[in-house]
């Protein structure tokens, strides 16, 4: 049994620390600046409550450093999401109205009376460092997408029609070499753009070099994530830097709600409809991006269960007759192809499996 709880309400600048009572009443409370002795001096504080467990709020995000530093120093530590702080502010005062204080408090009670709350433990360096490496590639790409998109902007204006493709470094710089601006209006537009050319070629030299960090931390991080079918070093940072320990997740369902893929009702009337829940951790989920072939649907669904319903619908393109790999003729109608729907069930129970017994 607790005896006492101490919530943590973190911040950039200062943390606010509330410890209460089994029954819920405040004990005392502590205000400490964001400093490199900032763990001390409330471990300092609660030197008087020997059998203490600290509550973070964050400690995933905001409060990770706080939260890392008290389990190193041999603190019982546990991570409380701010949705839960807020319903118990809710739920005592009848408005989500907040201050540190408050905070801290709500956070000592969601913590105190929640069922399973998760413990913190220590950073395992290989997680945490893919972690840090996906993180920095995937801020990369939104950055390139930008460029690209800017130096498309420009490009329309140089040329008739602009490009209808995928924008490379190698494509843009053979454009303004054969582009004849005319007046100052042109000749800037062409300055602009070699400047977009120059970001993006600067971010793809970054990109490359991000890439190879990540392949050589997901060799030594042991992970046979990618031998999963469409999984590479990428894919496969992103999933075990957040994901951690599959482990701690009960069953594959669980671990479906947490990365947001597993289905939710929405129907109405006598039609039934499912799609995939906004809530829950993303990332892991959105790094599988959507294959060209079904043969690689088990790279796409590795993150949990879903449904076929949930999956773009198959193209209903026609193939020419023509001998197949085994020496029979296929057939030219599109009816004789299996639809992604048709192949996923048995490729996604092996996918999941795999998943769940790899990161």
């Amino acid at each position: 049994m607790v005896a006492v709880m101490i919530g943590v309400d973190p911040h950039k600048g200062s943390h606010t620390a509330v410890a209460i009572g089994v029954a819920e009443e405040p004990l005392g409370g502590l205000r400490v600046r964001a400093s490199a002795v900032q763990a001390q001096r409330l471990v300092a504080w609660a030197a008087g409550w020997p059998e203490r467990t600290w509550a973070v709020e964050g400690a995933g995000g905001l409060g990770h450093l706080l939260a890392q530093q008290l389990v190193a120093a041999g603190e019982r530590v546990l991570d409380v999401q701010p949705k839960l702080g807020a319903r118990v502010r809710l739920l005592t005062a009848g408005d989500t109205n907040k201050n540190d204080p408050n905070d801290a408090r709500s956070v000592a009670i969601a913590a105190l009376r929640s069922a399973a709350p998760r413990e913190v433990a220590a950073d395992d360096d290989h997680a945490a460092v893919l972690k840090v490496w996906s993180k920095r590639q995937r801020d990369l790409g939104r950055a390139r997408t930008q460029v690209a998109c800017r130096l498309h902007a420009v490009l329309c204006e140089l040329v008739p029609g602009g490009i209808s493709k995928e924008i490379t470094a190698a494509h843009a710089a053979r454009i303004l070499e054969s582009a004849k601006p005319s007046g100052a209006v042109g000749a800037a537009r062409c300055e602009l753009a070699a400047e977009f050319l120059g970001d993006l070629r600067r971010i793809d030299a970054q990109m490359l070099g991000t890439k190879k960090k990540l392949a050589a931390a997901v060799r030594a991080s042991g992970t046979t994530t990618t031998e999963i079918f469409g999984v590479g070093p990428v894919v496969a940072a992103t999933v075990v830097g957040y994901v951690v320990d599959v482990s701690r997740f009960a069953s594959r369902d669980h671990f479906a709600a947490y990365n947001g893929t597993a289905p939710i009702e929405v129907s109405s009337g006598n039609r039934k409809i499912y799609r995939l829940s906004r809530r829950g951790n993303r990332r892991p989920a959105t790094s599988f991006t959507w294959p060209r072939s079904p043969r690689s649907a088990t790279a796409t669904a590795a993150a949990g269960p879903t449904t076929t319903a949930s999956w773009p619908r198959a193209r209903r393109t026609k193939r020419h007759s023509g001998p197949s790999s085994d020496g029979s003729a296929m057939p030219s109608t599109a009816a004789s192809k299996p639809t992604r729907g048709a192949l996923l069930p048995d490729r996604l129970q092996r996918a999941r499996e795999a998943t769940g017994e790899r990161l």
